[in-house]
């Protein structure tokens, strides 16, 4: 992270809620609440981790913030810009500064154009230099994510996973963005190569001073890459601080039992795992007060009833969304 924290990105009670259409004319009764309200803050420089388990909205928020989706509420704040309620034209400007790599590394790429293509592609939408000097680019750009340069005639199924997601990686950097929204971008990969994809996205950041919002499930991974991180349950956030605080004194229950369910690499270890019960609830209904008090151990009668503020735990920057002190 950068000395001096300076926000390149905050959101503000954003929501994204998806319609729920039934009866003979499909009209909306009801609405899925993906995204339900998150103030966030990513800081120029550094690496946020956002984790969640699957169906908690840490995907729908990342394609919100990228503008793939428009907001049903709220505001996003590029560089101290609104961009949440920009028009398709207005926001052209902003999608060289904010890109995405997708978790499958085959589904992103078009399968009918060479890897030449589909990297010159970001520069053609956008009107930027001649035939010449495009080639000129893909061929650093492959140099960058350690591809040969023969890969430019090439076709995405020619290559392997690990390399589907370097050509990924370098059609992100194609249009030199501020920050990379990387959307479970390893967890479709080999734990050989995931480790090899994370140290290359490192060095990346390094060289070229890249934000990056990590969105994954799976909190070692985490670990190892974010300054910060944030937990996300049923399309808030319930705890966020730095990664040595959430690791060694997390503040919420559920984020507790995110920890404990990470394997340790010692066969002598004896797991204290904590198994919550039940399923998460629907996003469609969900329930009342504390958005966890459905699966939570220590839920009170208060916790049923009012809804947590994210508030200070104690230690600077590390806020909770929880009645509760642990």
């Amino acid at each position: 992270m950068s000395e001096k924290a300076t926000p390149i990105l905050e959101t503000t009670g954003l929501k994204l809620h998806f319609p729920v259409r039934g009866g003979i004319f499909q009209r909306a009764t009801n609405s899925c609440k993906a995204v339900d309200g998150v103030d966030l803050l990513i800081n120029s420089g550094e690496t946020l981790g956002l984790v969640g388990e699957s169906g908690c909205g840490k995907s729908t928020l990342g394609k919100t913030i990228a503008r793939l989706y428009k907001p049903t509420a709220g505001n996003i704040r590029f560089e101290g810009q609104e961009i949440g309620d920009l028009k398709r034209k207005e926001l052209q400007p902003f999608r060289r500064e904010i890109q995405m790599i997708f978790q499958d590394p085959y589904e992103s790429l078009n399968p009918r154009q060479t890897v030449g293509g589909i990297l010159e592609e970001p520069y053609v939408i956008h009107k930027l230099g001649t035939r010449e000097e495009r080639r000129k680019w893909v061929k650093e750009l492959l140099e960058k994510v350690g591809l040969p340069e023969s890969s430019i005639n090439r076709f995405p199924f020619e290559f392997s996973g690990g390399q589907r997601q370097r050509i990924g990686i370098a059609r992100a950097l194609a249009l030199k963005p501020k920050l990379i929204i990387c959307d479970e971008a390893v967890s479709a990969l080999d734990v050989s190569i995931q480790s090899q994809i994370l140290n290359l996205l490192l060095d990346l950041q390094k060289e070229l001073g890249l934000t990056y919002l990590f969105i994954s499930h799976d909190l070692a991974v985490v670990k190892h890459v974010s300054d910060r991180i944030a937990i996300m349950y049923l399309g808030r956030i319930v705890e966020t601080g730095d990664a040595e605080t959430i690791y060694q004194k997390p503040a919420h229950p559920y984020t507790q039992a995110l920890l404990t369910a990470i394997p340790v690499p010692d066969p002598e270890h004896i797991p204290s795992k904590q198994i919550l019960e039940g399923d998460v609830p629907s996003p469609i209904h969900p329930p009342d007060g504390c958005p966890f008090h459905t699966r939570c151990p220590h839920v009170e009668e208060r916790c049923r009833i009012e809804e947590p503020v994210l508030e200070n735990a104690g230690k600077k920057e590390h806020l909770k969304s929880c009645h509760l002190n642990f």
